[in-house]
C-alpha cells in the first residue's frame, strides 16, 4: 500500500492519534496514514468482518456544491443543481430524492472514468450536493466541477476544515447510535446531519468494505474527540491501509488508479449499474455512443474476478489462458483473510469472463492456476430498509 515517499506529506487532524495508537505511517496519496496498527493487517481485517473497524480516510475530498441564487422551491432549485453535475456524470442526481447518495462515475469525451464518486441530496436545502471524491483526483475533480458550475453554482472542498471517519462493521450501527442517536434509521446510501460534542457531523450509512457501516464528516474542531469516543467502545479497532485494501478488494470493489482508469469504461469495469436508465434513454452523458455500444456487446474487455491457487498475483501480473498465452492483466490483487485464499482482479478478453473458466496468472514468471469467479468474492451487508407494504 505504500507508495514512493513524496515530501512535504500532508496530515489529517488524526494523525497524533495514529502515532499515540502506535500506527505505521506511510506515505499516501501526498498524506502521511496508518497502513496499520500493532495487531496487524489480518487481525485488524478480521475484526472489521466480526466488529467494528474505525478508518481515517481524510485524505479523500469531500465537499458540497449550493447554487448562487437559490429560488426557494426545493424541487426546482434541486433540478437546477443537478444539471449543473450531470453533464460530467453518467448518474441520475435529478432522480435523487431528499437525502439520498447515489455512486456515479465522471466520465471524459470517450466515456473513459477519471474518478469515481459519491453525489448526495441535501436532506434540508434545496440546491445543494455532498459530493466526495478520490483523494488523488481530487484537485482536477474539483476543478471540473467548478468549471460546469460557472456563476451558477459555488463548490466549497471541505478537505481542509474537516476530518473524514469510516465506521465499517457488523457492530457499527450500533455503536454509532449511542453517539448520533438515529443513525440507526438511515438507509445504505442516505445521509443526514447530527449533532455532536456541540458541531454539526454529516453522516452517510455508506463505506468501502462491503460492511454495513458509515462515513462521518467532522469539523477539525472535534475530529479526534469523536475518535476516541468511538475507540472508547470495546467493539471498535482501529484499522489502517492495508485492512481497508483487503476489505474492499474481497468486496470486488474497484480501486481508482488500478481498477479504473481514464482509458476504462464502466462497462468494461463491470460498473453498468452506475450509468442511470434515464440518463442511458437520452444518450446524454460522456462518451455516451461507446458506452451503449458496449452495452450491447460491443467490447474487448472486461473486468473479472479471480481465485488464484498457490501465491497472491499482484497488480501487472499477467493473466494467462490455458496455454499459457497472455490474455489480460491483474489490476488488484492480493490475500483473502476471509476466504483463506488468493484473489485479484483484472482484466480478460469477454470470451474469457463466464464464470468457471479455467485460466492462469503469471506471478515471477510461474503459472499458476486461476478460476473466473462471480464478485463480490465475499457478500455484501449492506442494510437496507424494508419496503413499506
Amino acid at each position: 500500500m505504500a507508495e514512493t515517499s513524496p515530501t512535504n506529506l500532508k496530515t489529517t487532524p488524526l494523525y497524533e492519534q495514529h502515532l499515540a495508537a502506535n500506527g505505521r505511517m506511510v506515505p499516501f496519496g501526498g498524506y502521511s496514514l496508518p497502513v496499520q496498527y500493532p495487531s496487524g493487517i489480518m487481525t485488524e481485517h478480521k475484526w472489521c468482518r466480526e466488529h467494528a473497524g474505525l478508518f481515517d480516510v481524510s485524505h479523500m475530498g469531500p465537499s458540497f456544491l449550493l447554487l448562487n441564487n437559490p429560488s426557494g422551491d426545493a424541487e426546482a432549485d434541486h433540478a437546477a443543481v443537478a444539471a449543473i453535475i450531470e453533464p460530467l456524470i453518467c448518474g441520475d442526481i435529478a432522480g435523487l430524492k431528499p437525502g439520498q447518495i447515489r455512486y456515479t462515475l465522471l466520465l471524459n469525451e470517450t466515456g473513459g472514468v477519471i474518478d469515481d464518486l459519491m453525489v448526495g441530496r441535501s436532506p434540508l436545502v434545496g440546491g445543494a450536493l455532498y459530493v466526495v471524491v478520490n483523494a488523488g483526483t481530487k484537485d482536477g475533480d474539483f476543478a471540473r466541477i467548478e468549471a460546469a458550475a460557472g456563476d451558477k453554482a459555488k463548490l466549497t472542498r471541505a478537505d481542509a476544515d474537516n476530518a473524514l471517519l469510516a465506521l465499517q462493521g457488523p457492530e457499527a450501527v450500533a455503536v454509532m447510535t449511542a453517539l448520533a442517536p438515529g443513525a440507526e434509521r438511515l438507509g445504505f446510501m442516505q445521509y443526514a446531519s447530527f449533532d455532536f460534542a456541540g458541531e454539526k457531523i454529516t453522516v452517510a450509512r455508506s463505506g468501502y468494505t462491503g460492511e454495513d457501516g458509515f462515513e462521518i464528516l467532522v469539523p477539525n474542531a472535534v475530529a479526534a474527540t469523536l475518535w476516541d469516543a468511538l475507540l472508547a467502545d470495546e467493539r471498535v479497532k482501529p484499522i489502517g491501509l492495508g485492512a481497508r485494501d483487503s476489505l474492499r478488494l474481497e468486496a470486488g470493489l474497484p480501486l481508482y488508479g488500478h481498477d479504473l482508469d481514464d482509458t476504462i469504461s464502466p462497462i468494461e469495469a463491470g460498473l453498468g449499474f452506475a450509468v442511470s436508465k434515464r440518463r442511458r434513454e437520452a444518450a446524454d452523458f460522456p462518451g455516451a455512443a461507446r458506452i451503449l455500444a458496449e452495452r450491447e456487446g460491443k467490447l474487448s474487455r472486461i473486468r473479472v474476478g479471480l481465485i488464484v491457487e498457490g501465491a497472491p498475483a499482484r497488480e501487472g501480473a499477467e493473466i494467462l489462458d490455458a496455454s499459457g498465452t497472455a490474455i489480460g492483466v491483474v489490476t488488484s490483487g492480493g490475500f483473502a483473510p476471509s476466504l483463506g485464499k488468493a484473489i485479484a482482479l483484472g482484466f480478460v478478453p469477454p470470451a474469457y469472463a463466464e464464470h468457471g473458466s479455467k485460466l492462469q496468472v503469471s506471478v515471477r514468471g510461474r503459472a499458476q492456476p486461476a478460476e473466473v469467479v462471480p464478485t463480490p468474492f465475499v457478500p455484501h451487508r449492506y442494510f437496507r430498509q424494508p419496503k413499506a407494504s
